[in-house]
């Protein structure tokens, strides 16, 4: 670990575990309140889950980060007008953290029988 790390590490009252858990919430909070909204079309929804990916990856202990957006709600044949703006429940989102020796994964995922885009923690090592 660098300085800073450990600088940021002493500001914790908790485990490895259980900052690598807190660090996977941070970046699914982020995929949620950063990009619901975005404009996006059936020609730009790759690029757009490309971005997405990397703009998390970029964040501290991201191992991967992987986003698909549901493009069932894209109409085919469309013009200018032909976009729709992201909403939670089309993002399946799967982020991975390495903190140490813990390894966290985080998904994110529209819960049809809740009606809500569900944040869990669905492996810890």
């Amino acid at each position: 670990m660098t300085e800073r790390e450990d600088l940021a590490n002493d500001r914790f009252s908790c485990s490895e575990r259980e900052r690598a858990v807190f660090e996977a919430g941070i970046k699914l909070a982020t995929v949620y309140h950063q990009f619901v909204g975005t404009p996006v079309n059936i020609d730009s929804v790759e690029g757009l889950e490309k971005t997405i990916a990397k703009a998390i990856e970029v964040q501290p202990y991201v191992e991967s980060a992987m986003i698909k957006i549901n493009r069932s709600v894209f109409c085919t044949g469309g013009d200018t007008y032909s976009y729709v703006s992201l909403t939670g429940d089309m993002i399946d989102a799967v982020v991975v953290i390495k903190l140490g020796v813990s390894k966290v994964t985080a998904e994110m995922r529209y819960d049809e029988e809740l009606k809500y885009p569900l944040m869990f923690v669905s492996s810890i090592e």
